[in-house]
């Protein structure tokens, strides 16, 4: 089931820039808060929840810091009430996906939209982006510390869809329904993960030029630097050879 990794060469192409920021527990704690205010702090009967924290064990972050998320979105601790926004927007052919959670509606969204305009891009009408996503399950480990064919086994027998090495990433999908199988399948297994969520991927990925391709990649990092912006997703796919300058 080896192939060409799209996602885990996009995700190296911008820079993994969440993590090389320091910014990514912050952006967990959101998720794991919200998550925690709207469902309860149980993660057994909030599906949300177990899904933010399977990805911030993902992310190797202690669970002390997950535990104080969980009590702030419950109320059990003082926390910041966020809210969710999304935003779609287009770049020439590149098609953009922003979520947001953020403490100040106004702040956001002139922001993303100081963020867009400053790189030539435009909102984009309602659902004309996110139909060009697919919700699927996203765990990345070290192909340099694991083999293909062992972590194929652990991740088939709990239900993924693939598996993919690709510049020494092996990357593996599953159906949303299946993807906390797939975890604690891998996780029984003492392999570590550096990544583990559920993302949405391009039904039909396209290929822009080397130009093109830098323009969104510099843009889509630019928003993952504003601290209210929480996920970006796009249609886009790195070409074989890229290079940022």
């Amino acid at each position: 089931m080896s192939g060409h990794s799209k996602w885990a060469k996009i995700k190296r192409a911008k820079g993994a820039a969440d993590a090389q920021r320091g910014n990514l527990f912050t952006k967990l704690i959101k998720e794991i808060s919200i998550a925690a205010r709207m469902g309860g702090g149980d993660p057994e009967g909030n599906p949300r929840l177990r899904t933010a924290i399977i990805k911030a064990r993902g992310a190797n972050m202690p669970k002390d810091n997950i535990d104080r998320a969980i009590k702030k979105g419950t109320g059990e601790l003082e926390g910041i009430s966020y809210e969710e926004l999304t935003y779609e927007a287009r770049l020439g052919e590149a098609a953009i996906l922003i979520e947001v959670l953020t403490d100040n509606r106004n702040r956001a969204a002139a922001n993303v939209r100081n963020i867009l305009t400053r790189a030539g891009a435009e909102l984009a009408k309602a659902g004309s982006v996110s139909r060009l996503l697919t919700r699927k399950g996203i765990i990345t480990l070290d192909g340099e510390k694991y083999g293909e064919d062992e972590i194929m086994e652990a991740a088939l027998d709990g239900g993924a869809d693939d598996v993919a090495l690709s510049d020494g990433v092996i990357e593996v999908t599953a159906a949303p329904e299946d993807f906390e199988g797939v975890a604690k399948a891998l996780e029984s297994k003492n392999y570590e993960t550096t990544s583990a969520e559920i993302s949405m991927v391009p039904e039909a990925p396209v290929i822009l030029d080397a130009d093109v391709t830098r323009k969104v990649l510099r843009l889509i990092e630019k928003l993952e630097e504003d601290d209210d912006v929480q996920n970006v997703y796009s249609n886009i796919e790195v070409p074989d050879g890229f290079e940022d300058e």
